[in-house]
C-alpha cells in the first residue's frame, strides 16, 4: 500500500533540502543551581558554571538503599556522560549533579526507515527535529525536571534591563522525573527514562508529528531498542510504530530513530558576526543594552571550532601555515561503493586548499570506516558520509550546531545512492558533444566518479557553514569557458562550488577544453577565511571590522554573493540554477548547438546490446535533453523584467537594485520567439517518437507523453510565467524610472503580438496551439482582478493549466538548501488589482480580438474555427458576450 507522503509537503520540502540545520534554539540562559530554578539575575550569555561538589546529605536511606538495587542482579550498565542502566526492560539514567543545569542538545536522526519514506527520500542518518534542553534538580519535590531553552537574548552584565529580559523571555518545562535514588554520596541521582525514548512522552523525540503524517506511537508496537552512553552524550535507538490513515486504507508505519542527549561545551566558541556579503547559514540572536535605541537582532555564523594547535599561535598569526588543535574529520559509510571511495574522499579534500587560505593545513581529513574499524558511529561526535539505498536523485550536507553560537557539533552528509542516474544524464547532455567518453550507456568510473566528486564537494560546502552562492556562475565571461588557458587558470566553471553550476555545455567541439566540471573557485576560498580565519581576541566587534575589510579587499564580481531563487520566478537574471557564464542568452546558444548535436545519437548512446533492450533508457535520456533546453529558457527569460540585485555597504559606491539593460531585455524576448514560440523541430520532431514518447513513471502509473502534448504543456508554462504580474509590473518600474530607455512592458507586448498573430495569417496546426496557448495566458491572468464575473474564472479553471503546479520534467535534484533568499517587493494584492499589467493584457485582447475579426471572413476551414473559437473565449473572459 502506497503511503501519499507528497501530501505531507513541509516536511518533504525539509527533507529534499540539501542542508538540514539544527532547530534554531539560541541559548536561553538561566543560571539555575543544582539544587532548585534559578533565582539568580545575572544574565551574562555564557555564565561560569560553579564547579560542583558533594552536596549535604539530605536525602533518605530509604532512597540510598534503592540506589544499591539499580546496580545488583540482571542490571547492565554503560558508563559515559550518565550512566545509563538497563534492568529489565527499564532504563535509567544516573545523573551527576555536575551536568544538571548545564545546557545540552538532543539531537534526532532516523537510522532505518521502511519503503514509504524510503521512496520520499527520508533515509538513516536524516536529522529531522533537534531541542536545547537542561535537567534541574528540584529536591524539595524529589524530582527532575527537563527544561526546554528557547532562544534567549545576550544582555551584558550590569544592565538594568537584564532583570527584565530575565522575566520576559522564560522558557518551559516540557518533562519530568521522579528521582528513583541518589548516589551513595548524593553526587548523582536516579531517574527512569523509558517513556521519553518508547514514544510514550513527545517532549524529547515527535518523530510522526515532525514528519507531518500523524497519529503518536502505538504501545505495544513500540520499544526501545537500546540506549548506551559515550564520553559526552547518550544514545537510544527506538522501534516507533503507528498507523496512517490513506483514502485506500490503513497503513502500519515503523521507523527506527535514534535520538542523542550532548552536552554542550562548557566554554562556547566565541561567535563571529554574518556578513551580507558572504554566505553562511547563522544563528540569530536578539541583543539588549540599557544604552541602545532599538533593539538589535544579530547572526552569527555557522563553522566548525578551529584553532591553531596549543603553542604554534604565533606562528599562525605570523603567516606560517599551521595545523589546527581539532580537525574536522569525515568519515566515509562503509556501505559506500568501492568504486566510488576514492572520487567522494577527494571531493571533501578540495576544501583543504581554501582551508590554507585562512592559515590552516590539513584542516579536514577523511577516514573510511570498515568492519574492522574501531568506531562507533552511534556515538555524535563521529561526522559521517552516510550512503543511502534509495531511489532519490539527490544528496545533502546537514549539521548539527550549538544554537548558542553556530558553532557545527557534528556533520552527516546524505549521499542517495540513485543519484547517480542524475549524474549520468548531466554528463550524457552536457558534454556528450565535446567528450567522446560520455557517449556510452555505461560511462567509465573516471568520469561518473569525477562528477561524484564535485557533489561530493559542494555538500561539505555545506557541512562546513556555506550557503548556495547562485550568482557566482554569471562572473565568468561566457566565451571565456570556450577558452582551455582560462579553464586552466580560473580551475573550473564558476567562482563557486557552492553556485548550483554543473558541467560546461558551452564549451564547443574544437575549443579544446578539457577540465569541464566545477571546483573550488575564488569566493570559496574568500567564503572560508571568512568563517575560519582566527583571531585571538575572540571579540565578534572587533573581528567583524577585520573582516570587513578582508571583503572590501576583494571587489571582483568572482566575490559576490546571491542566495537561491526559483528559476520560475526570478528576479535576479544573474543568480539563477544551472546556468553558466554571464551571457544568457549566448550561454543558451551555445548550450543549444550543443543539444542540437546530441539528439541525433540519443537512441545510439543508450543501446547496451543486451537481449529485448526496451527504449526506456532513450525515453529518459530524450526528457533530460528537454529539460535542459527548458532550463536554457528560463535563464534567458530572467532578463526580461529583470532586477540586478548586490548587497551593497556605505560608502562602496554600487547600486542595490539596477534594472537589466533594454538591449538584453529586447534580445531575450527574440531568443524565446525563437526559440520556444518557433516550433523546435530539432527537438520534437525526430526518430525517437517512432519508438517511444516520452515515460514518466506516477505513483498512479506509467504514463507517455507525446512529443507534441510536451510541447505544449511547456509552451503553457512559458507564456503564464512570461505574462505574470510581477514580471510586467517590474517593467512598469523600470519605465517610471527611466522613461524611454526602458524596455517596457508594451515593447514586449508588441513583440509577441506581430510574432505569434501579426505575422502570422493563415496558422497551422502547431501555430494554432502557439495562439491558444497565448490566449489562454492573457485570458487567465486579465481575469485574476475583481471586476471579472465569477462564472468565468470557474470556467477557466477547466483548462487544464496548474498555474503552481511543477512541470513534469522538472527535476530540482540537488534540492533546495535552506536559504534565506531577499524578496524584492514590486507587488502586493492593491499594486496588482489596480497596475497597468492588468490593463496591458486586457488591450492585448482586444487588440487580438479585432485582428481576427477582420481575418474571421477570408480565413479556411480550420483557421477560421479557431478565430471564431479565440474570440468566443475572449468575449467570454471579457464579459462581451453581449457584442456578439
Amino acid at each position: 500500500m502506497y503511503i501519499n507522503l507528497l501530501n505531507h509537503r513541509s516536511f518533504l520540502k525539509a527533507a529534499a533540502a540539501v542542508a538540514i540545520t539544527a532547530v534554531p534554539f539560541s541559548a536561553s540562559v538561566y543560571a539555575a543551581n543544582n539544587d532548585d530554578e534559578s533565582s539568580s539575575r545575572s544574565f551574562l550569555f555564557f555564565k561560569k558554571k560553579n564547579k560542583h561538589t558533594a552536596q549535604p546529605d539530605t536525602t533518605s536511606s530509604s532512597t540510598k538503599e534503592k540506589y544499591d538495587d539499580f546496580h545488583s542482579g540482571d542490571a547492565v550498565v554503560s558508563d559515559g556522560i550518565f550512566k545509563v542502566i538497563k534492568k529489565g526492560a527499564d532504563y535509567y539514567f544516573e545523573i551527576p549533579r555536575s551536568v544538571l543545569g548545564r545546557d545540552m542538545l538532543v539531537v534526532n536522526k532516523f537510522t532505518r526507515v521502511p519503503l514509504e519514506l524510503n521512496s520520499a527520500g527520508v533515509n538513516r542518518g536524516i536529522n529531522y527535529a533537534n531541542q536545547m534542553i537542561r535537567f534541574e534538580l528540584d529536591s524539595a519535590t524529589s524530582m527532575v525536571r527537563a527544561r526546554q531553552q528557547r532562544p534567549m537574548p545576550d544582555v551584558k552584565n550590569g544592565n538594568a534591563i537584564a532583570t527584565s529580559v530575565a522575566d520576559n523571555y522564560i522558557s518551559p518545562f516540557i518533562a519530568a522525573f521522579k528521582i528513583e535514588a541518589y548516589s551513595p554520596d548524593s553526587t548523582a541521582v536516579v531517574i527512569k527514562v523509558n517513556d521519553i525514548f518508547n514514544g510514550k512522552n513527545t517532549s524529547f523525540n515527535n518523530v510522526f508529528s515532525d514528519i507531518n503524517i500523524g497519529g503518536s506511537a502505538i504501545s505495544d508496537l513500540s520499544r526501545i531498542k537500546s540506549i548506551k552512553a559515550f564520553s559526552n552524550n547518550v544514545y537510544a535507538v527506538s522501534e516507533l510504530t503507528t498507523k496512517v490513515v490513506e483514502p485506500t486504507g490503513t497503513v502500519f508505519v515503523t521507523v527506527e530513530v535514534g535520538s542523542t542527549i550532548l552536552l554542550l561545551p562548557e566554554n562556547p566558541m566565541a561567535r563571529r558576526l554574518e556578513s551580507p556579503r558572504i554566505g553562511y547559514f547563522s544563528e540569530s540572536l536578539l541583543n539588549y543594552s540599557d544604552a541602545q535605541q532599538r533593539v538589535p537582532t544579530l547572526n552569527y555564523i555557522t563553522r566548525w571550532r578551529l584553532e591553531p594547535k596549543k603553542g604554534e599561535e604565533k606562528d599562525y598569526l605570523a603567516g606560517k601555515l599551521v595545523e589546527p588543535e581539532k580537525p574536522i574529520v569525515f568519515w566515509i559509510d562503509k556501505s559506500t561503493p568501492y568504486q566510488w571511495r576514492k572520487y567522494i574522499r577527494k571531493g571533501i579534500e578540495d576544501w583543504n586548499s581554501a582551508f590554507e587560505v585562512a592559515g590552516f593545513k590539513n584542516a579536514i581529513r577523511v577516514e573510511q570506516e570498515s568492519d574492522s574499524t574501531d568506531i562507533d558511529t552511534d556515538d555524535i561526535n563521529f561526522s559521517t558520509l552516510t550512503y543511502a539505498a534509495s531511489t532519490k536523485t539527490n544528496a545533502m550536507g546537514p549539521s548539527v550546531t550549538d544554537p548558542r553560537t553556530g558553532e557545527i557539533l557534528e556533520a552527516d552528509i546524505i549521499w542517495w545512492h540513485n543519484v547517480l542516474d542524475l549524474l549520468r544524464d548531466w554528463i550524457v547532455i552536457q558534454t556528450g558533444a565535446t567528450d567522446p567518453r560520455a557517449r556510452t550507456p555505461q560511462l567509465p568510473d573516471d568520469l561518473l566518479g569525477d562528477a561524484m566528486r564535485f557533489v561530493a564537494c559542494h555538500e561539505v560546502g555545506h557541512s562546513l557553514g556555506l550557503r548556495h552562492n547562485m550568482i557566482a556562475s554569471a562572473s565568468v565571461p561566457t566565451d571565456s569557458l570556450r577558452s582551455p588557458s582560462f579553464i586552466k587558470e580560473f580551475g573550473g566553471t564558476s567562482a563557486s562550488i557552492m553556485d548550483y553550476a554543473r558541467f560546461n555545455y558551452i564549451a564547443q567541439p574544437g575549443d579544446g577544453v578539457e577540465s569541464l566540471s566545477p571546483q573550488i573557485g575564488p569566493y570559496d576560498r574568500l567564503a572560508i577565511e571568512y568563517g575560519y580565519r582566527w583571531y585571538p581576541d575572540n571579540d565578534p566587534n572587533k573581528e567583524y571590522v577585520y573582516l570587513q575589510e578582508l571583503i572590501d579587499n576583494h571587489d571582483s564580481p568572482w566575490y559576490r554573493y546571491s542566495e537561491a531563487q526559483s528559476n520560475r520566478e526570478a528576479t535576479d537574471p544573474r543568480a539563477m540554477s544551472e546556468d553558466l557564464g554571464d551571457d544568457p542568452v549566448k550561454s543558451a546558444k551555445y548550450g543549444i548547438a550543443n543539444l542540437k548535436r546530441i539528439m541525433p545519437h540519443i537512441i545510439e548512446w543508450t543501446v547496451t546490446g543486451e537481449p529485448g533492450q526496451d527504449y526506456d533508457d532513450v525515453s529518459r535520456l530524450y526528457w533530460a535533453a528537454i529539460g535542459q533546453w527548458q532550463r536554457y529558457i528560463y535563464h534567458v527569460m530572467a532578463n526580461i523584467g529583470g532586477v540586478n540585485i548586490d548587497n551593497v555597504t556605505m560608502g562602496d559606491g554600487r547600486h542595490a537594485y539596477t534594472f537589466v539593460d533594454a538591449d538584453r531585455q529586447r534580445q531575450s524576448t527574440k531568443y524565446i520567439i525563437d526559440e520556444v514560440f518557433t516550433y523546435p523541430e530539432w527537438l520534437f520532431n525526430n526518430d525517437i517518437s517512432n519508438y517511444t514518447f516520452l515515460v514518466r513513471n506516477t505513483p498512479v502509473g506509467r504514463i507517455e507523453d507525446s512529443p507534441t502534448y510536451t510541447l505544449t504543456n511547456i509552451q503553457c508554462y512559458i507564456f503564464w510565467d512570461l505574462l505574470s504580474d510581477d514580471r510586467i509590473i517590474r517593467m512598469y518600474e523600470n519605465e517610471a524610472a527611466n522613461g524611454n530607455s526602458a524596455f517596457k512592458a508594451s515593447d514586449m507586448m508588441d513583440m509577441l503580438h506581430s510574432a505569434i498573430f501579426e505575422k502570422v495569417a493563415r496558422p497551422d496546426v502547431r501555430q494554432r496551439s502557439v495562439q491558444k496557448n497565448f490566449v489562454d495566458a492573457l485570458t487567465i491572468a486579465a481575469c485574476e482582478s475583481r471586476g471579472v464575473k465569477d462564472d468565468v474564472k470557474r470556467s477557466l479553471t477547466d483548462a487544464d493549466m496548474p498555474m503552481n503546479a511543477m512541470m513534469p520534467l522538472c527535476r530540482h535534484a540537488a534540492g533546495e538548501h535552506s536559504s534565506a533568499s531577499r524578496t524584492i517587493n514590486f507587488y502586493g494584492k492593491q499594486e496588482n488589482r489596480i497596475s497597468d499589467a492588468i490593463s496591458l493584457k486586457r488591450g492585448e485582447l482586444m487588440r487580438i480580438r479585432t485582428l481576427l475579426k477582420s481575418r474571421i471572413s477570408s480565413a479556411p476551414r480550420d483557421v477560421k474555427n479557431h478565430y471564431q473559437d479565440l474570440v468566443m473565449r475572449i468575449d467570454t473572459a471579457l464579459g462581451l458576450d453581449h457584442l456578439r
